[in-house]
């Protein structure tokens, strides 16, 4: 069985973060295994989330116990970071796979909402071993400073990156757009805007495409699987009304029909 270190945020209640991750990988037939880096009981945008970071102690610990496990992983994912400490831990343990790094960061509106100091340990430490970056529009203009406006733009920044990088909320008008772009060419998946999208749907988008990355398929074909499954999800929330990702009860393989096209 395929098996993926998921290094991000546990949150109890709510489907986000790495706790979310793991059970989209598992759906797709990959064992996770999870390092929390907080602990929360459920999304702060619904209030007072409860918990907290993990301690030092502690997120170095579980990294050395897994290590001592003796796993091999063919994914690392990593998103949410609470301190520099594990930011630093966790790029020690990224080696022997593919690593798929979501810069989480900011978003736009909200701006930046993690410490300076972590956002950019996360781009001095961890983006430099990626196999792919995993950030949104406003991540990527950060990392970059260029303004991406367009799915033209988002292909500009994501060659300065100088990593495959997928990249998430692309406005294309009456559409919303994830473009893909890696030396080979660049791609961009587009959907009608839904009602409304529960939080998590990042963290889902890069757990389905770094799933898609252990298939030998092309990379549009990756792009569309991973594109599709959270348009099926966000579809399914809101036919149910459900103020979470339904992840567990998604056929997350089949996914919804979106557009893809071949833009560089």
């Amino acid at each position: 069985m395929k098996r993926a270190l998921v290094i991000s945020s546990h949150v109890a209640a709510s489907r986000v973060g790495g706790s979310a991750q793991a059970l989209a990988l598992a759906a797709l037939g990959i064992e996770p295994v999870v390092v929390p880096t907080v602990l929360f009981g459920r999304h702060p945008g619904w209030g007072k989330p409860g918990g907290g970071p993990v301690p030092r102690e502690e997120f170095a610990g579980m990294l050395e116990g897994v290590a001592a496990q003796g796993l091999a992983f063919d994914l690392i994912l990593t998103g949410y970071f609470a301190s520099t400490e594990q930011v630093r831990l966790a790029a020690r343990a990224c080696r022997g796979a593919r690593v798929v790094v979501d810069p989480i960061m900011g978003d736009t509106g909200k701006g930046l909402y993690v410490r300076p100091d972590v956002a950019e340990a996360i781009e001095r430490e961890l983006i430099p071993l990626a196999d792919v970056v995993a950030p949104n529009a406003w991540e990527l203009e950060r990392l970059t400073g260029i303004a991406v406006d367009s799915a033209a733009a988002a292909v500009e920044a994501a060659r300065r990156v100088g990593k495959p990088t997928l990249v998430s909320s692309i406005d294309c008008g009456e559409e919303i757009g994830v473009v893909y772009a890696e030396p080979q060419g660049a791609w961009l998946a587009s959907h009608p805007h839904l009602p409304d999208a529960p939080n998590g749907t990042g963290d889902l988008l890069t757990a389905l495409f770094a799933a898609a990355l252990l298939e030998d398929i092309t990379p549009a074909e990756r792009l569309r699987r991973a594109v599709g499954g959270v348009a099926f999800v966000v579809e399914a929330a809101n036919k149910s009304g459900a103020r979470e990702l339904p992840i567990v009860g998604a056929a997350l393989e089949d996914g919804a029909a979106v557009r893809v096209e071949k833009i560089a």
